[in-house]
């Protein structure tokens, strides 16, 4: 069984200010295993269902060896990782945006959600967006767990 893990965060526990807009705005370390015979591919998706306007998306990894267990902590707006492609977030830049909800708001729920897929995105354009690249995707889906974490801003 696919599992997700951070040693950030524990699931429904607060985000660290580190990884958010309001700090270094980088991205948590990640852990994973259980990965299932047959996949091709990990994506790796952060969005934010609580935010006003709808879903917004914060980060989406694609191309990820299937024999990969982990992701360190540290990816921002445009970092370039060797071996994975990611996609242009809801900030309008490619990589990781942290959780940045408005200040006022109750705590957003964070959803760090890895899925295992059947096949590669070859399709993606370079500059296409998270949501683009989780279409391309939705067809391949094996098997996807999720780790949420929370933030508010006062």
């Amino acid at each position: 069984m696919l599992m997700l893990t951070s040693p950030d965060f524990n699931p429904g526990e607060t985000i660290p200010t580190r990884f958010t807009c309001d700090g270094q705005n980088v991205s948590p370390a990640l852990r994973w295993t259980g990965v299932p015979e047959g996949a091709k591919e990990l994506l790796l998706v952060c969005d934010d269902p609580d935010a006003p306007d709808g879903t917004f998306h914060h980060w989406t990894a694609y191309n990820i060896a299937p024999d990969r267990d982990f992701l360190h902590a540290g990816f921002g707006p445009e970092s370039i990782e060797p071996g994975f492609r990611q996609a242009v977030n809801d900030f309008g830049k490619p990589g990781y945006g942290g959780p940045c909800p408005p200040e006022g708001d109750k705590p957003h729920a964070y959803h760090f959600r890895l899925s295992a897929l059947s096949d590669r995105i070859v399709s993606a354009a370079p500059d296409a967006t998270c949501v683009e690249v989780m279409r391309l995707a939705a067809p391949y889906i094996i098997e996807f767990t999720e780790l949420v974490g929370v933030y508010g801003r006062p």
